[in-house]
């Protein structure tokens, strides 16, 4: 089973839709990193059997950006449409290599949300709303359907 991720993961997700960089195909979906330097592919199933080649799902076995990213979209995660906005344009990978410390980055972006008109109050609560759910889901991690999809 997979754990819930870092908070600043739900972030990375709503960005990722913000900015276009996911193209959702059945139980699937290709998911470009905010640098577009990778790619990920990640399917989730109605059971909630999931599989992403991202580096938290895979090496940490949290579910990753690009898991919460498809619940969103396929409605199963609640999806806030201002709140992703204002995290269009993030430069996640820039921010995380230059970092290291999720903290520190979830303070940038917050800033830089709050510059765009939402308050950390809001995008906070949402964050613990999207928490709640991820950890009452249980997702379980399912290599076997990497095998199953031809987005891949």
């Amino acid at each position: 089973m997979l754990r819930p991720p870092p908070r600043i993961k739900v972030l990375e997700a709503l960005g990722s839709i913000a900015d276009g960089r996911i193209s959702a195909v059945n139980n699937g979906a290709r998911v470009s990193s905010s640098s577009g330097e990778r790619e990920y592919y990640v399917v989730v199933t109605e059971d909630l059997r999931a599989y992403s080649n991202d580096n938290g799902t895979l090496y940490r076995g949290y579910v990753g950006y690009p898991i919460i990213a498809l619940l969103m979209i396929k409605g199963v995660l609640p999806f806030d449409e201002a709140i992703a906005k204002a995290l269009s344009g993030i430069p996640w990978k820039t921010l995380n290599e230059t970092y290291r410390k999720y903290e520190v980055v979830e303070e940038i972006v917050l800033k830089r949300v709050e510059e765009r008109g939402i308050s950390r109050e809001i995008v906070m609560d949402y964050v613990s709303i999207i928490m709640k759910k991820l950890s009452s889901m249980r997702i379980v991690f399912d290599d076997s359907l990497v095998k199953q999809q031809t987005i891949f």
